[in-house]
């Protein structure tokens, strides 16, 4: 993993359906960004929740142009270092310059919205609550930055 091509030309946009009002969720946040901020050009964007098909019209509204990675549980579930490989291929593409994580409200996305996204993602095979997700989503990412630049973060 270690001298793979950074994700640092390409911006990360994470996309939540909802504000985090947690107070767990607001830190864990907060601190995430602001570890990723080191690696390259991460952000998070809110949007208003609403029903289903409202939160998914309006994620994928604020996506529009990005490759699109969904997260609902039934989506794929992948390892770490699976998800750094994922995540390296899509870097490697060249023609993809932004990347979206989109995170639903309580009731998750509509079909519509999984099926205009790249790859649908599972945090885990167990329902998460959406501001935990975050955090989870967050996590993993800052993970992987620390796989690619060598950081004895991750241990397997």
């Amino acid at each position: 993993m270690v001298g793979q091509a950074p994700m640092d030309f390409m911006k990360v946009q994470i996309i939540a359906a909802g504000r985090p009002a947690l107070a767990y969720a607001k830190l864990g946040v907060d601190e995430y960004l602001k570890r990723l901020g080191r690696y390259g050009t991460y952000g998070m964007e809110v949007v208003k929740s609403g029903t289903r098909e409202e939160g998914s019209a309006r994620l994928l509204e604020r996506s529009r142009g990005s490759y699109r990675i969904a997260l609902d549980e039934r989506g794929e579930l992948l390892g770490t270092r699976e998800f750094a490989g994922r995540l390296d291929d899509l870097a490697l593409r060249g023609e993809i310059k932004s990347l979206s994580f989109l995170i639903g409200g309580s009731d998750g996305h509509s079909a519509e919205l999984r099926e205009a996204c790249g790859m649908v993602l599972s945090l885990s095979p167990l329902t998460m609550q959406h501001e935990l997700a975050l955090v989870v989503l967050l996590e993993q990412l800052y993970r992987v930055e620390t796989l690619r630049s060598g950081s004895p973060y991750h241990r397997d």
